[in-house]
């Protein structure tokens, strides 16, 4: 018989969720998983069921504790409620599928973009510091005779 829940729905016995899940590394609030299925179905307005049909779709990914238990952050509720807007509008779960997977292309493509737009921009820098480095100042009279003419 379970005692008392603690606020993302687990059982008090349960590991905590600092132990419990991982979270790769990333300090992003939005991935930290904090929600039981039940809790992550209620915020999302689907069925439980409806959450580990999309995971087996492929659809999400849930962190999971040691023992097994599925977590959901705020970025999977997120990935929820768009999923939800999608087959409303029409899309099966196949099409859904490939549109988020187009998605997280796009997404990471337009990372890279910024990445290397940046690079070019600090290597047109770095050629302009050392062609100013090269450049000296002559004046007319140290011209070649034939580049010292009007110009016409």
């Amino acid at each position: 018989m379970r005692t008392s829940n603690n606020a993302t729905g687990g059982n008090a016995d349960d590991v905590s969720l600092a132990d419990a899940v991982t979270n790769g590394g990333n300090s992003d609030p939005s991935t930290r998983a904090l929600y039981v299925i039940s809790v992550a179905a209620e915020l999302a307005g689907v069925h439980p069921q409806t959450l580990r049909i999309y995971e087996r779709k492929g659809l999400l990914d849930p962190a999971r504790t040691h023992g097994g238990i599925r977590r959901y952050s705020e970025a999977d509720i997120a990935q929820l409620r768009r999923i939800q807007h999608l087959t409303a509008g029409g899309i099966n779960l196949e099409g859904v599928r490939r549109i988020l997977a187009l998605e997280a292309e796009l997404e990471r493509l337009t990372r890279e973009l910024d990445r290397v737009r940046v690079e070019a921009q600090e290597a047109v820098v770095r050629t302009h510091r050392f062609y100013r480095r090269d450049l000296v100042p002559v004046t007319k009279s140290r011209l070649p005779a034939k580049w010292r003419g009007t110009r016409g």
